[in-house]
């Protein structure tokens, strides 16, 4: 996303170089920037490995690995992602209010995602980058006053970052301010499947409403790896919810609480 949602604007990259800074302050906290390979299940604990060799044991364990969205692969559009092309309607979209904007997704995806914008924004145009929409949807696209382009993309054009136009293979440009795709997105590690956790229909870890555990007792997960509402307060939020449960599962097995 290009900005974090609640914070005024302010880059992701920019909180995070906060957070970090402000963890730097606990000495019981060590951070070490690698990556988990592996988590094995032994007695009463967890093993694992990480990238740089490390190894060790841990009580509990918190996924927070979050998602990786899946960007349209469209000529010209990685210079655009994050500034004036977007994944997340709710973070970026009140921006857009005025402008002119385009939907992509193929099939009824970019259909559907148009609709969307169409109740914040006036100008929208939903391209299926050459698939076809459903009778349904075109139904509904009509209905909303919503054109479509469903010509293949050749090309996203802007500079420094902001969309001027999009470049069909055949029939006119379309000038725009800015693009919101609905192309998908998938967990980026695999470690909760690995440990066997239950997953719902969209994909994301189930917890229980009691322990806040998932289907491992003693892995709990926060933000996107639930699949949940996807945004960055909603993640805060899930892990503190998984810290305080953890922390009773602890006053629990200590013998100071039921």
């Amino acid at each position: 996303m290009a900005f974090l949602e609640g914070k005024g604007g302010r880059s992701p990259s920019s909180f995070l170089i906060e957070a970090r800074e402000e963890l730097s302050r606990y000495e019981t906290v060590l951070v070490r920037e690698t990556s988990v390979t592996d988590i094995i299940p032994a007695s009463d604990a967890f093993e694992f490995s990480s990238a740089d060799g490390t190894t060790g044991k841990a009580s509990k364990v918190l996924l927070a690995t979050g998602l990786v969205d899946e960007l349209p692969e469209l000529a010209g559009i990685e210079p655009l992602y994050g500034v004036s092309v977007h994944h997340c309607l709710y973070c970026d979209g009140f921006e857009y209010v005025g402008k002119p904007v385009a939907a992509f997704g193929e099939g009824d995806k970019g259909a559907e995602l148009a609709i969307m914008m169409k109740h914040w924004i006036e100008d929208v145009v939903a391209c299926s980058g050459g698939s076809e929409v459903s009778a349904k949807a075109a139904r509904k696209l009509e209905e909303h006053n919503i054109p479509l382009r469903s010509e293949a993309i050749q090309s996203m054009e802007g500079s420094n970052g902001e969309l001027k136009k999009i470049v069909f293979r055949s029939g006119p440009d379309l000038p725009r301010a800015g693009l919101f795709f609905s192309t998908g997105c998938h967990q980026a590690s695999d470690l909760s499947k690995r440990l066997g956790c239950r997953r719902n229909a969209k994909g994301g870890v189930v917890t229980d409403p009691v322990t806040e555990e998932t289907s491992v007792p003693g892995v709990y997960v926060a933000g996107d790896v639930s699949r949940d509402v996807l945004l960055v307060a909603v993640a805060i939020a899930e892990g503190a919810q998984a810290a305080v449960a953890i922390n009773k599962a602890f006053l629990r097995r200590d013998g100071f609480c039921d």
